[in-house]
């Protein structure tokens, strides 16, 4: 059972503070920044920032889908959620850039074993990468409007 992850970056139009702000903001910026993957999202405690507890079904492919139920944790530069239903991680990170931050996600989780572990390292990295950068595009926006 290997590590699996995917990351993706951008840069935003907004000092860190802001970016992780806005980022941290599950309530009222979260919805709008989701793509079309992410399903039946409810935020079920909190709601800004550390403690937040939300819940929503990734829809990967047609047939791979996952019922996230995730705990977030903020730190000085990054908002952290962790799924209490899997071994996912994901990370938003946020860095200084120009006049602007660089804003990382990542996620990572404990793969499957053998074959179909395999073809989960390869494959699956590709298309969180497609879904990320979509995020992290709506992302910018927000932060430019």
């Amino acid at each position: 059972m290997g590590q699996v992850s995917a990351s993706s970056s951008i840069v935003v139009p907004a000092d860190p503070q802001r970016a992780l702000e806005v980022i941290a903001d599950y309530e009222t910026v979260r919805p709008r920044i989701l793509s079309a993957h992410y399903r039946d999202y409810k935020v079920l405690e909190g709601g800004i920032g550390a403690g937040t507890v939300a819940e929503w079904t990734l829809q990967a492919t047609q047939k791979r889908s996952r019922n996230v139920h995730a705990v977030v944790s903020v730190s000085d530069s990054m908002v952290t959620e962790r799924d209490s239903n899997s071994t996912m991680v994901t990370t938003w990170t946020v860095t200084p850039s120009g006049a602007g931050s660089l804003v990382t996600v990542r996620t990572s989780w404990k793969g499957a074993d053998g074959v179909p572990g395999f073809f989960e390292g390869i494959f699956a990295p590709l298309g969180l990468k497609k879904i990320q950068a979509e995020v992290l595009e709506n992302l910018k926006r927000e932060l430019a409007g």
